[in-house]
């Protein structure tokens, strides 16, 4: 592997918990794919990984739950010809979908009000346009 692969700070992916399975790409290769395992399955226990501090795993379970299978994540990668690429963008995925739900939640909506002057002359501009439309009618009747 090229090296270590930031999750967010000074956190990495640890190389010795990740999971590896290759297998044959699907679609058009000619001889050459029938013969060579390239595509890259990653899978990272993250129900007891150690890696990550506590509040993160926990953040992350929750986030993930859709996605996780047994407390395990995995991600699958085929979209190169190399099972060396493949590996690298498998390993690139799953370091951006922990990242992304490791972090923490924004902060909260502070709700404000609409200033005055703002309604105001959304009020006036509405009268000025109500007053242009009325009077181009036509009340000889």
């Amino acid at each position: 592997m090229s090296g270590p692969y930031p999750i967010r700070g000074s956190v990495v992916l640890p190389e010795a918990e990740l999971l590896w399975r290759f297998s044959r790409s699907s679609g058009p290769g000619g001889q050459h794919i029938n013969t060579s395992d390239s595509a890259a399955e990653v899978r990272f226990d993250l129900a007891s990984t150690k890696a990550l501090p506590p509040v993160w795993r926990e953040r992350a379970l929750e986030r993930l739950a859709a996605r996780l299978v047994d407390g395990v994540i995995s991600v699958r990668a085929s979209e190169h010809r190399s099972q060396w690429r493949n590996r690298e963008a498998a390993t690139v995925r799953l370091a951006a979908l922990l990242a992304e739900a490791t972090a923490p939640p924004p902060k909260p909506r502070r709700p404000t009000r609409v200033p005055r002057g703002v309604n105001e002359r959304r009020l006036r501009a509405k009268k000025a346009r109500s007053d242009t439309k009325r009077s181009r009618s036509n009340r000889d009747w």
